[in-house]
């Protein structure tokens, strides 16, 4: 079996990007952090999710595989910041916007000071999981790192996804104990 492309993510990927992150994050600690109730969690993901991929897709920064089954949404070093409310969905009410916000505002302050890569999200769609998809998608985001001669770094609430990064050549760098037990990760300069 042949691997499909990884692609660059247009506007018109959008719908596939996020229903496969919806589906991927379903069980994740951090997500289910923000958006606990069941019944609203697939609405407030997917707005959390689109909003993301707003913000990156004109960025060339979301690569995808297999028509968005997997995908990988990387910051650029100048994109990187501290999010403000503008930046915040405004589609959540009072509580879930606090959740959001207070989690940003814990991660962001961890993150270093220094020029690097993001990678804010990477997920497959429990229909596509096993093909080594995700390692794909993450792989091309790693080059362009590499390429600019900066370090890559992530964060994982998923103590199982520790292992599996490690595996890929990440490093933990630091953890957060609140508001869920989350490990930063880099990946050094190639």
């Amino acid at each position: 079996m042949t691997t499909p492309e990884i692609t660059l993510a247009t506007p018109a990927d959008r719908d596939a990007v996020v229903g496969t992150l919806v589906a991927a994050f379903v069980r994740d600690p951090i997500l289910r952090h923000l958006f606990p109730d069941e019944d609203t969690y697939p609405r407030y993901a997917a707005v959390f999710f689109g909003d993301l991929f707003d913000k990156r897709v004109h960025l060339s920064s979301i690569w995808t595989i297999g028509g968005g089954a997997s995908v990988a949404i990387w910051e650029p070093p100048a994109a990187v910041h501290t999010p403000t409310d503008a930046d915040l969905a405004p589609d959540y009410p009072a509580d879930v916007l606090a959740r959001v916000r207070g989690y940003d505002e814990v991660v962001h302050a961890a993150l270093p000071t220094y020029p690097f890569w993001y990678l804010g999200v990477l997920g497959t769609h429990p229909d596509s999981a096993g093909r080594a998809w995700g390692r794909a998608v993450m792989r091309a985001g790693l080059d362009r790192a590499a390429a600019d001669g900066l370090p890559a770094i992530l964060e994982t609430s998923k103590p199982a996804n520790v292992e599996l990064y490690r595996r890929a050549g990440w490093e933990v760098v630091g953890s957060l104990p609140q508001p869920v037990p989350t490990w930063i990760m880099q990946q050094p300069t190639r």
